[in-house]
């Protein structure tokens, strides 16, 4: 096995491992949230895994009744002094919006606040207006909200009676949302972020534990970004400076059997492998999204696929050193190079600006982009005093041979 190859096991398997580490666990909720479920007799809660919501619940079963006692609290920031907050069940195959049965509490700019029950069907999906209504196979009873105006947090609580027929208790299809407005008590629509998107799962309510699709495509997208970073943003724009700078100076790698091409080309090679993984990652999840596609990410990505694939090939197809056309075509390569690079950083800003994930995602990448700009700086500098002073020995050395042996 060559060493490139083995290279590039060790990234992915490196970016696979940094996905297992990063894998949301079922983490505890905050203090003060879970002194605000215990006043309620709520013992078990969880941060959830979107929107900064954390939710707690009791339940009990009736095997005489065959009922599911349940007793919840959801909170969960506003951002501003009005919106709306929303949980419901779902008793389909999978947790979705459409077939929900919904609590809603609503934030007026006036101050006031309601808490009312919806049925969210296939009309609220195409745009009907949601209005409150009453919920058939489900008793709500206990209802409350409770706003927070330092943090903008909502919190709502209510209990619920649950047929078990249609509701497991091992796997509750819940789901949790937050929108900006209202009209009245009709909650208008939310943002379509992956965050909004992704606010469902599959809950055991014994354990905790959840399945959850929107979780597994959250990995993917890490994966996704960790092997775009990787290839098209590390990588590639190394096998650049390699190509620019190390031909001559600063370590005259053309004497040694051009060692800085094979240099250029392995680093070029293993980042266009990561790279088109990753891209191959990115259009499978763009295609099993159903609500949502990001246009410019992926026009840009296809961009990027495509030229970097032709830059790929110019290993193989490019003209020789006594070529006619050798020149126009070195300009080609190195414009396009350029301009690849610079279309490969606007779009990693356009793949975090999507993810949302923590900060220090973005800033890692500008510092990434910071110290490719200080070596870049600096080879500059050094080869611009050494092409100087290359020069000026030369003409030292040819005003030395110009003026011969002395006269006798």
């Amino acid at each position: 096995m060559s060493s490139s190859t083995e290279l590039v096991i060790i990234l992915i398997t490196l970016a696979f491992l940094s996905l297992m580490l990063n894998i949301d666990a079922q983490t505890d909720c905050s203090g003060d949230f879970f002194d605000l479920a215990s006043a309620r007799n709520i013992t078990k809660c969880k941060k959830l895994t979107t929107l900064g919501a954390e939710f707690g619940w009791k339940y009990n079963v009736d095997n005489h009744t065959k009922q599911l006692q349940l007793d919840i609290i959801l909170r969960a920031s506003l951002h501003n002094a009005m919106g709306w907050l929303a949980w419901g069940v779902n008793p389909g195959q999978r947790p979705q919006m459409v077939g929900t049965r919904a609590i809603i509490g609503i934030r007026y700019l006036n101050g006031t606040s309601v808490i009312k029950t919806y049925n969210i069907t296939q009309y609220t999906k195409i745009g009907c207006p949601l209005l409150p209504s009453e919920i058939s196979d489900v008793n709500v009873s206990n209802t409350q909200v409770i706003y927070s105006a330092t943090r903008y947090m909502m919190t709502i609580h209510a209990s619920l009676i649950l047929p078990q027929k249609d509701y497991n208790f091992s796997k509750l299809n819940h789901v949790w949302q937050v929108g900006q407005s209202a009209n009245d008590v009709q909650p208008l629509m939310h943002a379509t972020t992956l965050q909004n998107v992704d606010s469902t799962e599959t809950l055991d309510l014994d354990t905790g534990t959840c399945v959850n699709i929107g979780h597994r495509r959250r990995h993917l997208r890490t994966v996704h970004g960790i092997l775009n970073i990787l290839g098209w943003g590390i990588l590639l724009p190394i096998g650049v400076i390699i190509a620019r700078y190390f031909r001559v100076h600063p370590f005259d790698l053309e004497k040694k059997k051009k060692l800085w091409f094979y240099l250029h080309v392995s680093f070029q090679s293993i980042g266009y492998v990561l790279g088109t993984i990753g891209w191959g990652i990115g259009l499978w999840l763009g295609h099993a999204s159903k609500y949502y596609t990001f246009r410019t990410h992926r026009i840009l990505a296809i961009f990027i696929f495509t030229f970097a694939t032709l830059q790929m090939l110019a290993f193989r197809l490019k003209p020789k050193n006594t070529d006619d056309y050798r020149k126009h075509w070195n300009m080609y390569h190195h414009f396009l190079g350029y301009a690849l690079l610079a279309t490969i950083s606007v779009n990693i800003f356009q793949g975090i600006a999507i993810l949302k994930p923590v900060y220090t995602w973005k800033w890692a990448y500008v510092a990434i982009l910071g110290a490719f700009g200080v070596v870049t700086i600096a080879f500059e500098i050094y080869t611009w005093i050494k092409f100087r002073k290359d020069i000026k020995e030369k003409k030292n050395q040819d005003l030395k041979a110009g003026a011969g042996p002395p006269t006798m």
